[in-house]
């Protein structure tokens, strides 16, 4: 029996997964996989396959996944790149035809406060949902500073912040960093930041706040340190939300 062609829709799913899913783990026995291939009439091993040719026409990953990708593959990839908000919310849209009571709608559609705009904000917890999961999966769960692997302990923060953002950047990952609370919050009130080398920088007003020594010199054990980064340079901190959150909002 000859295999059915890939369409466009279980292709755009695949890349959506792709984006959410750390390389590593990208295989038939992960969960996700499973759930999205059940969703769309595939086998996980045939779903996983199709990520992994994802990733052969990814053009900024330097661990090539099977050189089998498709050119609809790279046509998906070529749309979506960089345009992020629209992948998740063509996603959503599939998956929500597909079966109207999936886990991933409910969550989405639940809790919506009264006198909000329905439309306007199911798209925005779309953005909000698509950017801490491919965040969190392209730094392999592990604040990139301190290496904590604790999915609880972990946010998807925005370099440049939301509230500056275009819808486009809110949700692009490339403009995240997986952090534990603690730096966090440093790095969202300017205390530290990084250069166009990845490598953490500290304000110099730390140094005036009043902190025992032994937080002090964990504080500054980073300093200058190279921050961890994703394995596909899709997702790597664009130097740009690097360069507006140095202007803007360190703490020199």
């Amino acid at each position: 029996m000859a295999r059915k062609n890939w369409s466009r829709e279980e292709t755009i799913l695949a890349l959506y997964l792709y984006c959410k899913t750390p390389f590593g783990k990208i295989h038939k026995g992960n969960e996700s996989i499973i759930n999205m291939a059940n969703l769309i009439g595939r086998s996980p091993s045939a779903l996983g396959m199709k990520m992994c040719n994802l990733a052969a026409v990814d053009p900024t990953l330097e661990q090539k996944g099977m050189n089998h990708g498709s050119k609809l593959d790279l046509q998906i990839f070529d749309e979506f790149y960089n345009n992020w908000d629209e992948l998740a919310n063509q996603a959503y849209e599939i998956i929500k035809d597909l079966d109207p009571s999936n886990n991933e709608v409910a969550s989405v559609e639940s809790d919506i406060p009264e006198g909000a705009d329905k439309i306007s904000f199911v798209k925005q917890r779309i953005g909000q949902n698509f950017f801490r999961n491919a965040v969190l999966a392209s730094y392999d769960y592990q604040c990139c500073i301190t290496e904590i692997a604790s999915p609880n302990l972990l946010r998807a923060s925005h370099i440049k912040p939301w509230t500056k953002s275009s819808p486009t950047e809110k949700t692009n990952p490339a403009n995240g960093l997986c952090l534990n609370p603690f730096h966090d919050h440093l790095f969202d009130k300017g205390y530290i930041s990084l250069n166009d080398d990845y490598k953490v920088l500290v304000s110099s007003e730390i140094r005036k706040i009043e902190m025992d020594s032994e937080t002090k010199s964990w504080l500054y054990h980073y300093e200058g340190k190279q921050i961890i980064l994703p394995k596909s340079k899709v997702f790597v901190p664009n130097k740009l939300f690097l360069e507006f959150h140095r202007d803007t909002i360190f703490r020199i």
